[in-house]
Formats: structure tokens, C-alpha cells, sequence
């Protein structure tokens, strides 16, 4: 038996003890065989780390004979638009982390128009939104590095921000809000942040400190205050569970709340160096199921509508191991789409226990 992140989980682990929230309520059991679906639901509980036994099960299949030819994600990722824009997002984490460093490290002004310009070109290189959101679904080959990670949360906090109609200004403040929610990280002793191991008491109780020294870092910046609540609040939960402070929905800044979901969301499905990304479908059915007291209510109803329509015409695979193309969404399991595999339309959400396992 040995301790482990949940971020360092891939399928087939076994569990060696049960896991529970902070509140006592019992999420998997001992001796559960690990899946993406399990994987999800403890990054979305912010379950830090899960006690496994020391020889993984049997993944199972990976591929169905049903499919031929390039897959979605193949044919994006070989399409010059994605090189191109794979290139300025390289230029752009750059960038960012040198600017970052020099505000942290120099107490240097921040100069938002600076920081801004690159991710606002990002996001014209796509057509519209679904475009950018399926180049990011494909940009996944880093190890989730605090400035990428918090380069995707702003592209995405923006888009949110417009599927919600906010107006321009609030547009602008959701994407620094992202940009800058995890800013705290950095703050963290690199020991901490790179530990290979379990993380003890202490070190666990430091880690999350980093949405408090985010807001010290910026409280004193002429940088909107929604921008410091979002640094000090995208850990909060609507139902209270959430942290530092342990407020409520009304108490939440809303910025705050909507960095909130694309923080889970990008956690969930970025690419690990020991794993590939996480199913969006099985990101968008954790919340589509236990999300709703969490996250504000109006916010991820808005985001699961819409995330789901990025991903009609992709390949999947579903978890009987067969591939096929989404081509219906249900609205009512928006999670549970219709696929086409072969000549037969399957109704996932007619179905009990399949589900979409990855996009490929």
C-alpha cells in the first residue's frame, strides 16, 4: 500500500482504503479498481491524495474495430491552425512567466494591456468559440505548469465570460481573473510544488495557502479587486465547503465563480506526463451531477450547454471500448450524447453504465 496525489492516478489503480469528503460523506470504496470517471470525481471533490495497493488491474480494451481512418483529434492536431496556434501559446507561457516573475520577485506595476494582447490574439486565431475550445481540448502535451494552466483558465474564463453575455469590460476582467487566480502557486517553496511523494500535514496546509498569498501578492497592485477575490476565492464552493474562508454562494465574488469551474474543468482534463487527459464527458458528468450546489447554479448550467456543443463530430471511445462520432447532443443528459458507430446511432443517455471514456 502507498499514498499518492490524486493527480498522479491512472486507471486500474486499486484502492487500498475508502475516500471521503471533508464531510464525512463516503465517495469510493476499498478495493475500487480505478477508472477515469473515479479519477475525475476526486480531483472535483479536491481529494488530495487516495492510499492504492501496489499492482494495478487490468486496464481493458482500447480501441474498437468499428473505426478507421484519422480520428478528430488527429486531423486538428496535423491542421496547420493548430501548429500555428500550439507556436504563439509556447511564446505566449513564455512571456507570462517572465512577466509573472517580475512582479513577484520586483513588486514591478502590472501592465494589463501587455499581458492581455497575447491572449486576446489566441483567441482570434479560431473562428469562434467551440474552435478555441477544441484546440485547447487538444492542447493538452504539457505537464499542466502553473503558467500554462492559468494561460488556458483565462482563454477559457473569456469564453465563459461571453457565452454568460457579460459586457466587454467584465470579458476583460474574467480573463485577468484567470489569468491570474493561481498566482499564489508561486509563492509556494519549489519543495513543495515538486515533490514527487505525498505531501504531509504540513505541506498539505501550505499548499493551500496559495489563495491567500495570490491575494497578498496582488492587494496592493492596480489590478481590480475582482481580480484579487479571484485569486483568494476560486477555491471557494457555493454550498460552503470550499476554501480559505469557507463562504457561501451571496459572499463569493462573482469572478471568483467563474474561474472556480474552469479551474476543476482544466485540472480534470489537462495531460499528465503518467496519463492522458481525463474525458471532458466525464468532467461535464461530474458536474452535470453533483455540481449544482458548488457552482453557481446559472454559470455551469451556461458552460455545460455550450462545452458540449464543442465536442459534436469528434471521435470517441466509449467504455465497452468502442469508437464512434458524436452527432446528436441530448439536452436533457447533456453528458450521455447519441454516437454513430458504424452504421448504428447509440443513445447513451438510453443507456446504463456506458459512457464516453475519452475523445480521440
Amino acid at each position: 500500500m502507498r499514498s499518492i496525489s490524486s493527480y498522479e492516478l491512472v486507471p486500474g489503480m486499486i484502492l487500498a482504503e475508502p475516500v471521503t469528503t471533508q464531510q464525512s460523506n463516503k465517495l469510493l470504496d476499498k478495493g475500487t479498481a480505478l477508472t477515469n470517471r473515479d479519477i475525475a470525481k476526486l480531483i472535483f471533490y479536491a481529494i488530495p491524495e487516495v492510499s492504492i495497493e501496489d499492482e494495478p488491474a487490468d486496464q481493458g480494451p482500447s480501441r474498437s474495430p468499428f473505426f478507421k481512418g484519422l480520428t478528430s483529434s488527429e486531423r486538428i492536431r496535423q491542421s496547420p491552425e493548430f501548429q500555428e496556434f500550439k507556436r504563439d501559446f509556447e511564446a505566449c507561457a513564455k512571456k507570462f512567466k517572465i512577466e509573472i516573475q517580475d512582479i513577484i520577485q520586483h513588486k514591478a506595476p502590472i501592465d494589463q494591456e501587455r499581458l492581455l494582447s497575447p491572449i486576446y490574439a489566441l483567441l482570434k486565431k479560431g473562428k469562434n468559440t467551440n474552435d478555441v475550445f477544441e484546440i485547447l481540448h487538444n492542447l493538452r502535451d504539457y505537464d499542466d505548469a502553473t503558467y500554462t494552466h492559468c494561460i488556458n483558465v483565462a482563454l477559457a474564463s473569456n469564453i465563459l465570460a461571453q457565452w454568460l453575455k457579460w459586457d466587454e469590460k467584465e470579458i476583460e476582467t474574467a480573463t485577468l481573473s484567470g489569468l491570474f487566480h493561481d498566482i499564489g502557486k508561486l509563492a509556494i517553496p519549489d519543495e513543495i510544488i515538486t515533490k514527487p511523494g505525498k505531501l504531509d500535514s504540513h505541506e498539505l496546509q501550505v499548499m493551500r495557502t496559495h489563495p491567500q498569498k495570490g491575494y497578498e501578492v496582488l492587494k496592493d497592485l492596480d489590478v481590480s479587486t475582482h481580480v484579487k477575490n479571484a485569486a483568494l476565492m476560486h477555491h471557494e464552493r457555493c454550498d460552503g465547503s470550499g476554501y480559505p474562508l469557507g463562504i457561501t454562494g451571496p459572499q463569493i465574488d462573482k469572478f471568483a465563480k467563474i474561474v472556480a469551474i474552469i479551474d476543476v474543468y482544466d485540472a480534470m482534463t489537462s495531460t499528465r506526463y503518467y496519463r492522458d487527459a481525463l474525458c471532458p464527458f466525464i468532467a461535464i458528468s461530474m458536474f452535470e451531477d453533483e455540481g449544482f450546489q458548488r457552482y453557481d447554479t446559472e454559470m455551469i448550467l451556461c458552460f455545460l450547454e455550450n462545452i458540449v456543443n464543442t465536442y459534436l463530430l469528434d471521435t470517441v471511445r466509449l467504455n465497452t471500448g468502442e469508437v464512434g462520432e458524436i452527432v446528436f447532443i441530448n439536452r436533457t443528459k447533456l453528458s450521455k450524447p447519441t454516437i454513430k458507430i458504424g452504421d448504428d446511432y447509440v443513445d447513451l443517455s438510453k443507456l446504463n453504465g456506458v459512457y464516453i471514456q475519452g475523445i480521440v
